[in-house]
């Protein structure tokens, strides 16, 4: 599976990785320098293969390497970040 990096679209509000040249999307608002993360969309043909998970990790890496603090609203985006400990310092 050709899996792009993960790129923010701070115009648009939100974070795109290409995949099979199709878009998963992590889409968020911002205040005051936190980014609420909204929403996580992966295109019907990509779903169930662990390409949300890959998108939202890679979301939640871009924000650790570049000092962005967020809160996850969308209910998967929280339970991926349950997953693994290391994503506890970037959400307040």
């Amino acid at each position: 599976m050709n899996i792009s990096e993960i790129k923010h679209i701070p115009e648009q509000q939100r974070f795109e990785m290409e995949v099979e040249d199709r878009i998963a999307k992590v889409t968020y608002t911002k205040e005051n320098d936190i980014l609420y993360l909204v929403h996580s969309e992966v295109p019907y043909q990509l779903r169930g293969q662990g390409i949300g998970k890959i998108l939202v990790e890679k979301t939640f890496q871009y924000m650790e390497e570049n000092d962005l603090k967020g809160e996850a609203i969308c209910s998967y985006i929280k339970k991926v970040a349950r997953t693994n400990e290391k994503w506890t310092e970037l959400f307040l």
